[in-house]
């Protein structure tokens, strides 16, 4: 992360750029594993002191041990389940102040969890079950926190648009006005522009290679580059303007 004063919209675009590869990444190892819906059941297992699934059990336990470990002392970081979250036990990192107070504590997390589940999941991994209960859980873990990470990084985002021109913005965050701040935040070319670099992303990270001579083969790909592309254009760039609007409605407070 740059220092407050370092913070520039090249260096935001250069982060967002990089955790495309890790977003796609998570997806490829998610899609190893078939549905494997035991894992998102109340019923399949019970843990004393617990209501829950067990993908609900391993994100808790783990965003617990992870908050020990002071993970979300990073205003990058955002936690699924906040409440009753451990204290850091390790000491603390100096982490620059780049945002504005008002605007660290926004987390849209139990939407992007929804979208996940409900609509993103079906459409990369195949029906079926393989009993790798505890590793699925584990690797839909990873493709949230990625996602989670890559959307309230909006905040930055937001941050660094409003302080290059703030007499663009305080009109429509003094009067409240979310429809004109949504407005200012799109660019619909550059959302073209990154749907089809992450769809060529996952055509290259996701290949299946072979050394025959299979030139002749249709391309196989581990995960769909068109599910990573309407990912970005139905859920993350939308979801990632909801947080800068949230964050820019804060900025003046």
């Amino acid at each position: 992360m740059a220092l407050a004063g370092d913070l520039t919209l090249d260096l935001v675009r250069d982060s967002l750029i990089r955790q495309e590869d890790t977003i796609i990444f998570c997806l490829i190892e998610r899609a190893k594993h078939p549905l494997n819906a035991p894992a998102y059941d109340q019923s399949y297992a019970s843990f004393p002191g617990f209501s829950g699934s067990l993908l609900q059990y391993i994100v808790q336990q783990s965003e617990a041990v992870q908050a020990t470990a002071g993970r979300y002392e990073n205003p990058e970081e955002s936690p699924f389940f906040p409440d009753n979250l451990p204290h850091s036990l390790v000491p603390p990192f100096k982490y620059p102040q780049v945002l504005h107070p008002a605007g660290t504590s926004i987390n849209i997390n139990k939407i992007i969890w929804d979208m996940y589940f409900n609509q993103l999941l079906p459409l990369f991994v195949a029906e079926g079950d393989d009993g790798n209960y505890a590793s699925t859980a584990t690797s839909d873990l990873a493709c949230l926190q990625a996602l989670s990470r890559r959307i309230h990084y909006g905040k930055f985002v937001a941050e660094v648009k409003f302080r290059d021109a703030p007499h663009e913005y305080e009109l429509a965050i003094r009067a409240k006005d979310r429809d004109a701040l949504m407005n200012l935040l799109t660019f619909e070319n550059v959302e073209q522009m990154v749907k089809k670099r992450v769809e060529k992303k996952a055509m290259v990270l996701g290949q299946e290679v072979s050394l025959g001579n299979d030139g002749d083969k249709q391309a196989r790909f581990k995960v769909d580059p068109s599910v990573v592309s309407r990912l970005y254009g139905d859920w993350i760039m939308p979801f990632t303007k909801l947080v800068q609007v949230e964050y820019l409605l804060r900025r003046l407070d």
